[in-house]
């Protein structure tokens, strides 16, 4: 039976989250368990902590935390957002917390946005407990529960932009959003001047991770490039992201003009962080670069 606690005073409590490894991890004191449920794919907890506000846990994974959840959201989207020209129909793949569907919706050209998350208890949690979920009621959003790697097949040369907001492939159903298969049928869902974004996990932790997903995404797309950010509460404080798309380049074709004249709020995102976003240390480039022999 699915346990559900509101608000619950449990002082002693830590929670634990262990890196690729099990060697290490992050631990955080808990001041109150908001919401714990076992659902037919994963493990939710909401808890409130002492620094970090609200956590949002799947299957012992941090996913969000109120302190910094707009860091990775901010950078998975607009840079895709900033890239095409005049984004319409946007596929979010994931992203079951609704923070990529915020930061989607605060582009005015927007007229659609769909997101599709696999477990409807996630939404269900998200939209009670956690405020990343401001947009789930907004007309232009549609929410979707099914597996991403299906429904995308449906679509073909349909989306301006496509983001892949997953889970760890090793969490709950994100082994899915990992594959060339699911590549391919993002290629084969955009539209001509299509772009995607992809999380692709800690180049410091699991670069095996980072290697795979960009190999396959490179083997699918025409312009792939990696690119990183600060979110302090993931694995390393380093995280990866992947951009894709038919054509369009990520730092020739930015119109800075359009960054620095939006008007919704921004905390991390910027044209100078775009383009440094692209700079890659050494060390990851050399992740990147074909085994020898």
């Amino acid at each position: 039976m699915a346990e559900e606690r509101e608000l619950a005073h449990f002082p002693h409590l830590w929670y634990q989250e262990f890196y690729t490894g099990n060697n290490m991890g992050l631990f955080i004191k808990v001041k109150r368990i908001v919401y714990t449920k076992q659902t037919k794919y994963q493990r939710i907890d909401i808890f409130d902590t002492y620094d970090l506000g609200r956590v949002f846990a799947l299957d012992g994974i941090t996913m969000t935390t109120d302190l910094d959840e707009f860091m990775y959201h901010e950078m998975l989207v607009h840079v895709p957002m900033f890239l095409h020209p005049n984004p319409r129909k946007v596929l979010i793949i994931g992203g079951g917390d609704g923070g990529s569907l915020r930061e989607v919706l605060k582009h005015e050209s927007v007229e659609k946005a769909i997101l599709c998350e696999i477990d409807p208890d996630v939404i269900e949690a998200a939209r009670k407990y956690l405020k990343t979920s401001v947009e789930f009621d907004n007309p232009k959003a549609e929410i979707i529960n099914e597996n991403g790697a299906e429904f995308v097949r449906k679509f073909k040369g349909e989306f301006d932009v496509i983001i892949i907001d997953s889970t760890d492939p090793t969490a709950g159903e994100g082994g899915h959003l990992f594959t060339k298969d699911f590549y391919k049928a993002c290629h084969d869902a955009l539209k001509e001047n299509g772009v995607l974004s992809a999380e692709t996990e800690s180049p410091v932790y699991d670069y095996g991770w980072v290697r795979m997903a960009y190999n396959r995404i490179k083997s699918v797309f025409p312009v792939t490039r990696i690119y990183l950010g600060f979110m302090s509460t993931y694995p390393s404080g380093c995280w990866s992201y992947t951009f894709a798309s038919k054509g369009i380049d990520p730092i020739e074709d930015l119109d800075e003009e359009r960054v620095s004249s939006f008007q919704k709020p921004l905390r991390y995102y910027n044209a100078e962080i775009h383009k440094a976003a692209f700079v890659l240390p050494n060390f990851v480039r050399e992740l990147l670069e074909p085994k020898k022999g």
